[in-house]
């Protein structure tokens, strides 16, 4: 019988492994839901309400949230932050003219775009030592002086390596221009309850997806649109109806319910605590030499360059696996490690010990060629749609991407869909040692 439920045991299977968890979920398996919440898994009823019609309970629930993110709108997303982008962005495209989208986009968003049929103006994030960057203020207002077309702003921060862009300058430019500003905020839901409110509906974003589940205790796929105008919040259910499910999870709306009322509770003071120990396991590394991206940065991401120190490659994973920690990635360069109040006292202890017995030696550097965005042959929308093949990256120059191609985790994308493959694309996909790649037909 085993054999037919393979996903099943072997979830069970690292359950039993004792390892420390960096990674999302928020809750970290830790206990935070009781088995009563098993039992909840129900539909709509006439007590349970609805969703997308939300006038009782659920309604109340997102009125909490809204309170509780310092929004005048929150809806409940039970399919993730993908169904909070898209909803988002179905709302932008009803302003028409052009999107100024962030080259770090999340690939929900990109195909939302397409499927919207809204026109793209690239902007590339700014960064250095291998991280993803940052959108820059400047780089936002000479792209609105110069596409006077463009009616709203999507950019992605934190990223995924914790850089935070600076939301409040970016908000001013782009309402001097009369353009909305959005944000994926999806590793970013815990920054409203920092020592500094760094969350972008309060530093002036007119919307922003937060998965809630990613560094908050809520089952995996519960995320929030928090919307900070009213006007944009009309039709906002009818615009995330139109990408989500008619069967949303009431368990994951339960778990996105029982989070907004801990934040009332307990949750603030535990998620400071969280973030000043944190902050001492990042001094700790500068300490030892381990270099971590430079600027403002999410308090409860701890991104170790361990290149810096001399471990890279295969080697790094291991390294950590071996202290008995799950990052939530390793590049080869940089450890991503996502912290949250469930994480134990051992868990920090176990973080310390890899930090002080880190073997340093010489730095690895490594180089890659710069980001140029290539030429555009086709829309978002007629790419995407079209008819497409697999093929050698080797053998793909010339070619019409059909999809992102990316090096994960989610970064700055080599080629967008409908952009030609050229040269230097090939070159630099090869260095992310990306074999195979979809091209039009």
């Amino acid at each position: 019988m085993a054999e037919l439920t393979p996903l099943y045991n072997r979830l069970k299977e690292h359950n039993r492994s004792d390892r420390s968890s960096f990674h999302t979920p928020g809750h970290k398996c830790s206990g935070f839901f009781d088995n009563s919440l098993l039992s909840l898994d129900y539909t709509e009823l006439p007590d349970t309400d609805a969703l997308y019609e939300a006038e009782g309970v659920i309604l109340e629930t997102e009125i909490n949230a809204a309170r509780l993110f310092g929004a005048q709108r929150s809806l409940i997303s039970a399919g993730g932050c993908s169904l909070a982008i898209q909803a988002m962005l179905k709302i932008a495209s009803q302003r028409g003219g052009k999107l100024l989208c962030a080259r770090n986009a999340h690939r929900s968003a990109v195909n939302a775009a397409a499927l919207l049929g809204m026109d793209t103006v690239w902007l590339m994030p700014q960064g250095e030592n291998g991280y993803t960057g940052r959108i820059m203020p400047e780089d936002v207002s000479s792209a609105l002086k110069k596409h006077k077309d463009i009616t709203a702003c999507y950019i992605t921060s934190p990223s995924y390596y914790g850089e935070i862009s600076d939301i409040a300058a970016i908000s001013d430019i782009c309402h001097s221009f009369g353009v909305i500003l959005l944000v994926d905020n999806a590793h970013g839901s815990h920054l409203a309850f920092m020592k500094k409110n760094m969350h972008p509906i309060f530093l002036g974003a007119d919307m922003s997806a937060c998965s809630l589940h990613k560094t908050m205790p809520v089952l995996t796929g519960g995320a929030l649109l928090n919307i900070a105008d009213k006007t944009l919040a009309e039709n906002a259910k009818a615009a995330m109806s139109l990408f989500g499910s008619t069967s949303p999870s009431y368990l994951i709306m339960s778990s996105i319910d029982l989070c907004i009322g801990y934040m009332y509770g307990k949750g603030r003071a535990e998620y400071l605590e969280c973030e000043k120990k944190v902050s001492e396991l990042k001094t700790l590394a500068e300490k030892k030499g381990i270099r971590q991206p430079e600027g403002v940065c999410d308090p409860l991401r701890l991104t170790l360059n361990t290149a810096s120190a001399g471990l890279c490659g295969p080697a790094q994973q291991q390294y950590f696996e071996n202290c008995g920690i799950d990052c939530e990635f390793c590049d080869g360069e940089n450890a991503v490690l996502l912290f949250t109040p469930f994480n134990s006292e051992r868990d920090y202890e176990r973080v310390r010990s890899a930090i002080v017995d880190m073997p340093v030696s010489s730095a690895v550097k490594t180089e890659r060629e710069r980001h140029i965005i290539p030429e555009k042959a086709l829309t978002l929308r007629q790419a995407v749609l079209s008819a497409s093949e697999i093929v050698d990256v080797t053998k793909s120059e010339g070619r019409i991407a059909a999809d992102t191609a990316c090096p994960c985790p989610p970064g700055v994308p080599v080629v967008m869909p409908g952009e030609k493959i050229d040269s230097a694309a090939v070159k630099l996909l090869e260095s992310y040692r990306l074999e195979k790649i979809a091209v039009c037909k």
